[in-house]
């Protein structure tokens, strides 16, 4: 039995950045070797020494979207807050709602933009119907929508900065997907990117779109009770055949993260 309290540490609060650095890669880095259990304190642009000519660097390119939608309830004019998860199908969409909710509520949003509780799925989301279909909606959402910080941000409110910081600066305006950035490759530049480039290291995107279980707590008192939620991933042909041609080399693969990790996992199942 793993036991999930084996886990716990203590983290201070005071420890965790409200505001990102900048420029990014100005943001603090730790680095371990494995053999000698040795640990650096760096800063995020020294990684480019630890990186070797014929590397692969593997990032996830998915686009965070505004997905928290401030509303009314027609008729009572209650407020109530939608969190976008996950495309259904056409205008459907699986969502979390904030406050009181029941089938058939119809909330508007402005700019043009209403819904109606379809379905209660009985697992804390919702189906609801929208008067946009998916490619209207979004763009609506980049306006009027709130980029979706992780909990252990506080802040009162969203600042202007929230929707180009939480944003990697290599991220797809094409796969626009996850509510939650993946956040190890925040701390790019364009510059250092270039840099890393010129090394004779070769970057492969991934596209594994975030969902809100990300920050689902564990909540088993054995860690492999604990049921993962399902994540949307997409590996292009060429990065697939260059991924198993760097491992047939014997290359070093680095992921970028978590995110890039998994694909990676996923992809060598």
């Amino acid at each position: 039995m793993l036991k999930t309290a084996d886990f716990n540490y203590h983290l201070p609060a005071e420890l965790i950045a409200q505001t990102p650095a900048e420029p990014r890669d100005h943001s603090r880095l730790l680095v371990l070797a494995k053999k000698s259990g040795e640990v650096e304190h760096k800063h995020f642009y020294d990684l480019i020494n630890y990186l070797r000519p014929g590397d692969v660097l593997v990032v996830n390119n998915s686009k965070v979207f505004p997905a928290r939608l401030l509303g009314k309830k027609i008729g009572s004019g209650g407020q109530v807050e939608v969190f976008l998860l996950k495309h259904i199908s056409d205008q459907k969409w699986e969502c979390l709602l904030g406050g009181r909710a029941s089938e058939k509520l119809e909330i508007e949003f402005g700019a043009g933009l209403k819904t109606r509780v379809v379905k209660n799925n009985q697992d804390g989301t919702w189906e609801l119907e929208f008067n946009k279909n998916a490619k209207e909606l979004l763009a609506i959402a980049e306006k009027i929508g709130l980029v979706p910080l992780p909990p252990y941000i506080k802040r009162d409110k969203e600042i202007k900065e929230d929707k180009a910081r939480y944003q990697t600066v290599y991220a797809d305006k094409e796969q626009v997907g996850s509510v939650a950035a993946p956040t190890a490759g925040l701390h790019f530049t364009p510059e250092l990117l270039e840099k890393i480039k010129a090394l004779g290291v070769e970057i492969l995107e991934v596209t594994l779109h975030v969902g809100m279980g990300t920050f689902a707590p564990v909540k088993t008192d054995n860690i492999l009770e604990h049921k993962m939620h399902a994540e949307r991933l997409e590996i292009k042909a060429a990065a697939v055949k260059k991924i198993i041609a760097a491992k047939q080399a014997k290359k070093r693969i680095i992921a970028v993260g978590t995110t890039s990790c998994r694909s990676l996992e996923t992809l060598g199942k």
